[in-house]
């Protein structure tokens, strides 16, 4: 698979920015908490109360002390780690696991 343009990763780094707000607002209704994202060129960090969870180009990191490699592919899939699913798959299931843990 070739490198994606520069173009193209920052489509998909809005959309993976826009993927991880809109779930985490969704699973922090009702809860005491609202997440919180934040979106750089560079960075997007999700906040819940203490928790977080962190994402460059090509890492990830929470606040438990993972750190996994993360890249976008030009086929709209996310990798963190080992691991490879659809952006939306993987953008609700790491916002839920830093609200609902």
């Amino acid at each position: 698979m070739s490198d994606i343009t520069a173009q193209l990763h920052r489509e998909l780094w809005t959309s993976w920015a826009s993927l991880l707000r809109s779930y985490s607002a969704v699973h922090s209704l009702g809860r005491e908490h609202h997440a919180v994202v934040e979106v750089s060129d560079t960075t997007i960090l999700v906040r819940y109360g203490l928790r977080w969870m962190q994402f460059t180009q090509d890492e990830y990191r929470t606040s438990e002390g993972d750190s996994k490699p993360f890249k976008l592919t030009e086929n709209g899939r996310a990798i963190v780690g080992d691991h490879e699913d659809e952006m939306d798959l993987f953008a609700e299931r790491l916002a839920s696991a830093i609200i609902t843990v």
